[in-house]
Formats: C-alpha cells, sequence, structure tokens
C-alpha cells in the first residue's frame, strides 16, 4: 500500500479477511493439551438459603475429575473486587464470591462447578448436583426495593442501597425551579438491557507447578486490569505471576470489560489439578442470566423555563439498579459518567441530582455501551421535548435557545468536574435538518396528519464525554476510582524496515489493527503493510488499562503517536550523523531523513533502522535499535457531540412504529478512518434504536429472567432499519495532538432519545407527551387507545 496521507482515508479492515474468513482465533477455537471443562451450576431461585448441597451422584459420573462448591474455595480464593465505587460518598459494598456459600441473591448465582473431560459430560453431571432451597421474599424493581419492608439482600446496607450520590446545588435548583414561568415533571424509565455480543463470555486457565505462574485466556476489553485484580485481589499472589491473555474477542458492549468469577474459578481449578488447562465457555442462557445488564434507571425529572424557552434549572432522581452485587466499575456508571453529563450540550445554569445506587434480586448492572451518557442524554432530550410541548414551540428552537456556543469552550457545567473541550453544536443541529428537509417534513406532517396518518419527527443533540482517563481527575477521592487511566504504546522497527506496535489497547470489533497502522504508516513514511499491530497479552504489552468509553483513538492511539515522535527524533539525530550533517540542517519527511534544501542527500528509515540495528557507526551516547515506548496521560477527556433525527410513523390499527428515515450528524473530532467511524455509529444506531423500540430484559415478581433467550428478547434486525444517512462536522480536540475525540458510543448515546421524541411528536394530537421503552406495537396501541 502507498504511503502518505492514510489517516483520514476510508481504507477498507486490515484484520476483516482474517476474521471473515474463519481464520480469526476466538477463545473458544484454543484447544491445549490434556484440557478439560468445566460446568457452573446456577441457582434457579433469585434469593434463598442453601440449605444443602450434594455433589455426590455428579461426582461419580464417568469422565468428572472434580466437584466443587463455595466451601472448597474458602481461604484460597476471595470475592470478586469493585474497583470503581461511587466518589465522595460512603459506598456499602458487597461484591460477589466465585461460588455462593450460604445464600444466592439472583437466578444465575453460580453455586457449583463440575470439571469433566468434556463439555457434555461436564454439562451433564451439572444438572445431577442436587441443591435444597429456603426460598426468600424477592424485590427486583429498585424503586421497590428502597421501601419499608422490601426484602433485604446485604446486611451492610439498609433499604438495600448501596450509595446515595448527588452533585449540584439542591437548594439553588429548587429556587430556580420556584421561579421559572413553566415547570414539567416527568417519571422516566431507562430500562434493563442485556448487551448479546455475537461472542459469548469464556475463559480458559493454565497453572504451571513448576514456576507458580497462572496463565488466563480470556474473552476480556481490559486484560491487563483483570490480571492486576485477579491477582492482588482474588488469588492473593503477585501481579507478575498471572499472564492474561486476550485473543480475538467477537463483540463487548462493555460486558468483557468486567472480571467474572469464572476467570478465577478456571485458574484455581487447574491448579487443584496439577496444572490441567481449564477451559469455561458459557452458552446464550448464561450469557442472559449470568454476564452483566446494562441501564435499568427509574428516574424522575423537574425542569424548568421561562417563556421563551430558556430552560432555567433541571432537578433528576435516579434510582440506579445495580443488581445483586457489585460488578467491577458498576457505581461508577450511574454517578460520574451519568451524573455529571446531565447538562447535555445545554447552558443550564441550575443543576441538581441525586442518584441511589440499590441492590435487587438481579443480574449484576455495570457499563452497556454508552454507559451513562445513554442514559443521562435520554433524561437531558426528553426533557427539552417536553419543556418544547409544554410551550407549543418547536423542539428544534428550544434547542438552538440553550446551545452553549461556540465561544464558550472550555466549558464546564454545573454539575461536571471537567470542562468540555470543543464543540459547535449549532453547527451539528443546521446540517441535520437540512439533511431530513425539517421545514418541508412539517408541511408533509400536517397535511398527514388531515389524513389520519401519525407521522413523527424526533431530534436528539447530544454529548458524550470521551477518552475517560486523566489520572489527575479520576484518581481524585470525588470521582471514586483511585487511580489514573492512562494509556500505553511501544513502537519498534527491526532492522528489515518492518514496524511493530504494541499497545494495551486492544480490538473487539473496532478495527484497531487498521487505524493504528494508519497512524503509524503516516507518521514514519512507511507501508500500512510493514505495521503489525500487537495487543491482548499482557507479557507481551505494556500494561494499559483497555477498551471501552470511546478511549481507543483518543488515549491509546495518541500513546502510539507519542512513541512514533521518539522514534523520529532518534531517526533524525542517527540520520544527521550518517549524512555528516548537524541535526538542525535535517529534517525527517515522507518516510526519509535529509539535508534541508539538499534532498537527493538522505536516508530511507529502512536505512536508519538497519544502521541503529547493526549499531557499528552510532553518534556518541546513543543506545542502538529504534524502540520506543510511551505512558500517556492526557490532561482532559475528549467531548463529541452531534444531532441525530429520527422519523417515524405509527400505524393507529397495530400500534407499530415503522422507522422511516434516520439521520446522524456526528462531530468526533479528527477522523482516522470513515470507513470504520460510520460502522461504528451504525452499529450504535441500531442498538440505541433497538432499545427505543424492541429491547428490553424483564424479571417476573420472582426474580426469574422472563426474557432469557433471543426467543424472548428482540434483538434488532437489518430489515427493521431503512438507509442511515450519516455525516460529520469536524471540531478538533484541543486536549491531544491529533485532535480525535471518540467515535464508538455516539449512535447508542442519540438514537434512544431520538425515536422516543419522534414517536411521541407522531402521537401529540393524541394528547400523548410520554410512553416509557421499548415502544412496542402494544404499549403504542394501548396508549393510543387510552386517548380515544
Amino acid at each position: 500500500m502507498a504511503t502518505g496521507s492514510l489517516v483520514g482515508m476510508p481504507l477498507k479492515r486490515v484484520e476483516d479477511p482474517r476474521l471473515i474468513t474463519g481464520n480469526g482465533h476466538y477463545l473458544d477455537d484454543i484447544k491445549l493439551p490434556g484440557m478439560v471443562h468445566v460446568a457452573v451450576v446456577r441457582s434457579r431461585h433469585a434469593h434463598a438459603q442453601i440449605a444443602r448441597i450434594d455433589t455426590g451422584r455428579a461426582a461419580a459420573v464417568p469422565g468428572v475429575l472434580a466437584v466443587y462448591t463455595g466451601r472448597d474455595l474458602q481461604g484460597q480464593v476471595s470475592s470478586l473486587p469493585c474497583a470503581w465505587q461511587a466518589g465522595g460518598v460512603p459506598n456499602n459494598v458487597n461484591t460477589p464470591p466465585v461460588l455462593a456459600l450460604d445464600r444466592v441473591r439472583w437466578t444465575g448465582d453460580a453455586i457449583a462447578a463440575v470439571v469433566a473431560e468434556t463439555p457434555a459430560i461436564a454439562e451433564d453431571a451439572a444438572r445431577l448436583v442436587e441443591v435444597e432451597y429456603a426460598p426468600l421474599p424477592v424485590v427486583v424493581d429498585a424503586q421497590a426495593a428502597t421501601n419499608p419492608g422490601a426484602p433485604q439482600l446485604h446486611d451492610n446496607a439498609p433499604d438495600n442501597v448501596c450509595m446515595r450520590w448527588t452533585a449540584g446545588d439542591d437548594a439553588a435548583a429548587q429556587r430556580a425551579l420556584q421561579d421559572a414561568d413553566v415547570v414539567v415533571r416527568q417519571r422516566l424509565i431507562n430500562q434493563r438491557l442485556i448487551p448479546n455480543p455475537i461472542e459469548g463470555r469464556g475463559a480458559i486457565g493454565r497453572y504451571d507447578p513448576g514456576t507458580g505462574e497462572y496463565t488466563v485466556w480470556m474473552t476480556s476489553q481490559a486484560p491487563h486490569v483483570m490480571r492486576l485484580l485477579l491477582a492482588a485481589f482474588v488469588l492473593g499472589v503477585p501481579e507478575h505471576k498471572v499472564r492474561c491473555i486476550s485473543p480475538d474477542v467477537g463483540g463487548g458492549f462493555g460486558a468483557k470489560i468486567f472480571l467474572y468469577g469464572d476467570m478465577a474459578l478456571v485458574a484455581w481449578c487447574s491448579r487443584q489439578l496439577g496444572g490441567r488447562p481449564v477451559k469455561f465457555v458459557e452458552s446464550r442462557r448464561e450469557n442472559y442470566v449470568a454476564t452483566t445488564h446494562g441501564r435499568d434507571h427509574v428516574t424522575e425529572i423537574e425542569v424548568g423555563a421561562r417563556k421563551d424557552g430558556t430552560i432555567t434549572a433541571l432537578r433528576v432522581k435516579t434510582y440506579a439498579n445495580l443488581g445483586a452485587y457489585l460488578s467491577t466499575i458498576a457505581p461508577g456508571i450511574p454517578t460520574t459518567l451519568y451524573g455529571r453529563m446531565l447538562a447535555g450540550c445545554y447552558r443550564i445554569p441550575h443543576i441538581f441530582c441525586e442518584v441511589l445506587g440499590v441492590y435487587t434480586n438481579t443480574a449484576m448492572v455495570d457499563a452497556y455501551r454508552g454507559a451513562g451518557r445513554p442514559e443521562a442524554t435520554y433524561a437531558v432530550e426528553r426533557a427539552v421535548d417536553l419543556v418544547a410541548a409544554k410551550l407549543s414551540m418547536d423542539p428544534a428552537e428550544v434547542r438552538r435557545k440553550n446551545f452553549i456556543p461556540p465561544d464558550a469552550f472550555p466549558y464546564k457545567n454545573p454539575v461536571g468536574m471537567l470542562p468540555y473541550d470543543s464543540g459547535d453544536y449549532g453547527k451539528t443541529l443546521a446540517k441535520a435538518l437540512e439533511m431530513v428537509r425539517y421545514d418541508e417534513f412539517r408541511r408533509e406532517q400536517e397535511v398527514a396528519r388531515r389524513q389520519g396518518r401519525y407521522l413523527g419527527i424526533g431530534l436528539s443533540s447530544y454529548v458524550e464525554v470521551c477518552g475517560v482517563a486523566p489520572s489527575a481527575w479520576i484518581g481524585l477521592p470525588g470521582e471514586g476510582w483511585g487511580a489514573g487511566l492512562w494509556e500505553s504504546a511501544n513502537v519498534r522497527m527491526h532492522l528489515t524496515g518492518k514496524v511493530v506496535v504494541t499497545t494495551g489497547s486492544l480490538p473487539h470489533g473496532q478495527g484497531h489493527e487498521t487505524t493504528v497502522a494508519q497512524i503509524v504508516a503516516d507518521e514514519l513514511g512507511v507501508p500500512m503493510d510493514d505495521v503489525t499491530v500487537e495487543h491482548g497479552d499482557t507479557l507481551g504489552t505494556p500494561f494499559g488499562y483497555g477498551t471501552y468509553g470511546s478511549r481507543s483513538a483518543a488515549v491509546g492511539g495518541v500513546a502510539v503517536y507519542r512513541s512514533l515522535q521518539k522514534v523520529k527524533d532518534k531517526a533524525r539525530r542517527l540520520g544527521a550523523h550518517l549524512l555528516e550533517a548537524s541535526e538542525a540542517d535535517v529534517v525527517y519527511e515522507g518516510g526519509k531523513v535529509f539535508v534541508k534544501g539538499a534532498p537527493d542527500r538522505s536516508k530511507t528509515i529502512q536505512e536508519i533502522a538497519l544502521a541503529a540495528s547493526v549499531a557499528y557507526n552510532l553518534p556518541k551516547g546513543m543506545e542502538p535499535f529504534l524502540d520506543e515506548t510511551s505512558y500517556y496521560d492526557p490532561p482532559n477527556c475528549t467531548f463529541p457531540f452531534g444531532t441525530q433525527v429520527a422519523v417515524v410513523e405509527v400505524d393507529p390499527e397495530t400500534g407499530r412504529v415503522e422507522l422511516k428515515r434516520y439521520v446522524a450528524v456526528d462531530d468526533v473530532g479528527k477522523v482516522i478512518n470513515p470507513l470504520i467511524v460510520d460502522g461504528q455509529v451504525h452499529g450504535g444506531i441500531v442498538q440505541g434504536v433497538g432499545q427505543a423500540l424492541w429491547e428490553g430484559a424483564v424479571y417476573d415478581a420472582n426474580g426469574q429472567l422472563v426474557t432469557g433467550s433471543m426467543m424472548d428478547y428482540a434483538v434488532p434486525r437489518a430489515a427493521w432499519f431503512p438507509t442511515l444517512e450519516v455525516a460529520r462536522t469536524e471540531t478538533l480536540s484541543p486536549v491531544n495532538p491529533l485532535g480525535v475525540k471518540g467515535a464508538g458510543e455516539t449512535g447508542t448515546i442519540a438514537a434512544t432519545p431520538a425515536v422516543v421524541n419522534a414517536v411521541v411528536d407522531a402521537l401529540r394530537p393524541l394528547g400523548i407527551h410520554h410512553l416509557d421503552m421499548p415502544l412496542t406495537p402494544e404499549r403504542v396501541w394501548r396508549a393510543m387507545q387510552s386517548k380515544r
């Protein structure tokens, strides 16, 4: 491939031929000598005391090597840690044991493990483990769980409250509401979702009795963090005694960020079996009941405004369902990533947010694509439309009136800790309205209404926080993480001229091997084919915090960029030496070092790499080899933004919502690869629309997940969507030298309120001002009938 100006080109992904031809290497593809398999026995009850466990029949099955319960792990394996607690407030922490001891707290809680020679034997034997339960009362609704007399899950969490977290000035917000010309109040449900990556989770553990070292292969978005947590908090061994490897990962959407009990279980089981590798691969049913879920907020909003549409106050109270235990970063999602973004794109002078994190008899809830930002955007964008409806104003005009102006950046909102870096929110709104022909649509809508048709258009203007990393912010007690989230990269150029990049960021579908190679090829002036990107192995890559929160380019990519500058600086010094010129008289450009004004006097980067490797003619004091590492800790996060627009038609006879058009105008800063960004936006939109119209995890009163398979949980299908129309503006981030912001979550954040706003707009002639998600045909039809 040619070199030069590769950043910004829509290149096909270099990893795709390997992945789409079946030559990827996923966890279930791994076969190790002597490997055995483990099946997990899970609770059938949402809340119960364990009266008795009888493993005798299971242990007697031919091919079964061992059956373990929580008693066997006591004193050897600790409960999983919660690494990110809500900042600045007490947290009543309860984390899951690897195997339950005396009590189960959700349907899917792990009780026992059966290790056998084959997966089939392990699964069959697991069904023979007899568990006698003493059922306890169950609560699945977060708000109901805080009521007096509700079933209590943990002794240290009265009223099932993990934490009460606030941001903003409540007294000022209440005064502003009292002074407002209009006040709108609304209860919002942001329903529970199941992430549904195409590949489920799994882990393989291998213990080496000779060295005392553990190797754990895992479907993880953050293997270095998993190594730290496994070693220091669960297995109780030094970090260097654990190696974690993420092979190719088939999607994550946040659910593969976290530490799960099976990761520790396979390592511990391998040690018990003298070092035989132990493999766990969850079924899709297990993925639904035992892997983390997302969202699940009950929110009450109060928004005040003047008669001209200026929003003066926003007051929010949210019950955030955290499930039966705290997952790895669960409390940080509805606090830092949700509460601090409740201003959205708007200059709202008075904001107050209160969040109650609540335990219930349900699966753990943690980050799901967008992680707090979609929930915040939904609350804000519904609030804006409710104000517009109350004042009989156009929703687009209310947005324009309240946008933070471009000259106000950097801008710090009333509940934020960091300033928004840059933005021009009016530009994306204007472009989206132009693309959808907004004024023309409003005229068509009036005609359609006279014909008895229900057409609607919904806007969603959003801003999100990405590149979550700055140690000076996230490490403060006020944010609860207690550490940095910097990222690392190593760049080395071999004597053959080939470049190898190792990075702490790793892909699970994003195309890192392509985008990183584009940056490297551009900066060094080498062909992309000469660049190899390595990731996912804690033994061979510098420590990094992984991939989530749209941070790979804005943090990981910048770490690569900084290492490249070090390589270029060294190459420039060595090139000057080889050319017998002063360093001040040479430049590095187009893959070679040459003397200013005399480009024929030059050395290519390949020639310089060879000279650096053979090392017999180096400047005094220079070390051999082109090999540089950087750890990048950004001074601020980045804040992508945009406006997305949905056009819908509601069938008055069935309540079915048809998505007729979808327009997305995003600003993600500098775009490295437009083709990859478009793909990210498309996927995010589908997930966001899925929440608005179809998806929802439902527990019954007994704590049984009634949407426990794809027969009952409606995953969006391509045939349900029109062609997605995407465009961009470009506002560079001043935070990093690449100018990038982040693109992986834009669609998921913006699409949900856009679609809900569109459906409510369509039904406005019936006097309907709000509907809770998902907007299924039955729910919409019943709402329409109730108004007739």
